[in-house]
């Protein structure tokens, strides 16, 4: 009877969460519990998965301890690092439940703020529920880079999303099972290229903002220019594609 009630109050039958990670040795063990805290209130069934990017510290160790503890706990590891967009195929196309949630591992996301973006779901029947930032906390060299990017994103294929890479994300897992293959790996284009075919698809897209807090520790890859040439490479290459 007890755990006829506990369903009854969750909100969502199931659902697939996954944090993309890289070098996140002092990070990882809040996230993960964090996750585990908020997560089984939501749902049903669920699943925590970690993807370790070929992490060169000690994620892995730490992530091997938690597995211990955390029986719904799934890792997936990259023996090399990747970057972003790998760890994003990896966590979308290893997730098994219907609904698919994703948020950074590195603090920066509140995953209670879970909950919002799935009741935004059930109000919508929407088909993804994309985050934005009510504030992002970045360096404004940070935010003049993501303004200028989001604004050539829009002027070449019309997407019409306030904040295009947003790192907190709601899916049904059928759009991915429909759109054509996830291509961008090393880049920052991985977003924008879901969003683009999500949206070229005839999917239903609604937004709700989130929270940002102050990137502590680490370093993060975004604004490497390495990073950044691949994101054009990969953004001209599905243009000329989609023409």
């Amino acid at each position: 009877m007890l755990d006829f009630r506990d369903n009854m109050a969750k909100l969502i039958k199931e659902i697939s969460v996954f944090f993309p990670a890289y070098n996140l040795e002092s990070k990882i063990e809040k996230t993960v519990k964090d996750a585990f805290e908020a997560i089984p209130k939501l749902a049903e069934k669920y699943e925590v998965i970690v993807v370790n990017d070929g992490s060169s510290d000690k994620t892995g160790e730490k992530l091997a301890d938690l597995k211990d503890k955390f029986k719904n706990l799934e890792i997936i590891t990259h023996k090399v690092n990747r970057g972003y967009g790998a760890a994003l195929k990896s966590g979308f196309y290893n997730s098994k439940y219907t609904f698919i949630a994703f948020t950074d591992a590195d603090g920066q996301f509140d995953i209670s703020e879970l909950q919002k973006l799935i009741r935004l779901q059930k109000k919508t029947n929407a088909d993804l529920v994309v985050g934005f930032y009510f504030k992002r906390a970045v360096k404004f060299y940070r935010k003049v880079n993501t303004w200028f990017w989001q604004l050539i994103v829009r002027l070449l294929f019309g997407l019409n999303v306030r904040d295009i890479d947003c790192g907190f994300k709601l899916i049904r897992k059928k759009v991915l099972d429909t759109i054509p293959g996830l291509e961008s790996e090393r880049g920052a284009f991985i977003s924008s290229e879901f969003l683009i075919k999500a949206q070229k698809a005839g999917f239903k897209i609604v937004e709700t903002g989130v929270h940002h807090y102050p990137h502590v520790g680490g370093k993060g890859t975004g604004a490497d220019v390495n990073v950044i040439i691949k994101s054009f490479v990969d953004l001209f290459r599905l243009w000329r594609k989609l023409r």
